[in-house]
């Protein structure tokens, strides 16, 4: 199969497409057929190997590769079919349209990817292109993690910091969703998408 790789840390000339070996769904696994991936800045980041936290470093290295990347292909965030299903899978079946998200494991940047059936995986919405499934779960994972967290009801109030990034328009939607009364805060130009997600008060910070 082909796939987008790294084999060195780098600046985005590192990444490069090369030939690979087609992964095989082992106990408890399926294989993907990856239609769709959203790249991110964790992706960058690990590409280059440079953190906003500097403490992450080290672990990190270990973890990932001292001198060069043990997993060469990137990529956390997928939308696809599900291709073939290894044993003791029972989850999804052939034909299957799925998307959601690799965590550790990576590996949507390449054709196939090769997952446990239990992974943050769901059957995609008919009416959702693989693109916008695959944009979903990096924003839409994380909003729904905190206000979950922290007991959203309905009637409560909740005020969504930076509401036009992929988390806060995904908390946005959530909290509404929740019942909540939504306070947004952004900038100028991201008032009218936040307010088309149902946000009931926007506060521009670049004015207030």
């Amino acid at each position: 199969m082909k796939a987008i790789i790294y084999e060195r840390y780098g600046p985005p000339e590192v990444m490069h497409v090369k030939d690979v070996p087609r992964p095989r769904p082992a106990e408890g696994e399926i294989l993907i057929r990856v239609r769709a991936a959203e790249a991110t800045k964790a992706d960058c980041e690990l590409r280059a190997f440079k953190f906003a936290v500097s403490w992450f470093w080290l672990p990190l290295r270990l973890g990932f590769g001292v001198l060069r990347p043990l997993r060469k292909i990137l990529g956390t965030y997928f939308a696809g079919e599900v291709l073939e299903v290894g044993p003791g899978a029972t989850r999804f079946a052939v034909g299957d349209e799925v998307y959601g998200g690799l965590g550790l494991h990576m590996g949507a940047y390449g054709e196939y990817v090769a997952v446990p059936e239990d992974a943050s995986i769901v059957v995609k919405p008919a009416n959702m292109s693989f693109e916008e499934a695959a944009a979903v779960p990096l924003g839409g994972l994380n909003a729904l993690h905190f206000l979950r967290l922290v007991n959203v009801r309905p009637g409560d109030k909740v005020l969504v910091n930076g509401a036009g990034g992929s988390i806060g328009l995904h908390g946005v939607q959530i909290a509404k969703a929740m019942g909540a009364e939504v306070t947004a805060v952004d900038k100028t130009e991201k008032e009218d998408v936040v307010r088309r997600m149902g946000a009931d008060h926007f506060i521009d910070y670049t004015r207030q």
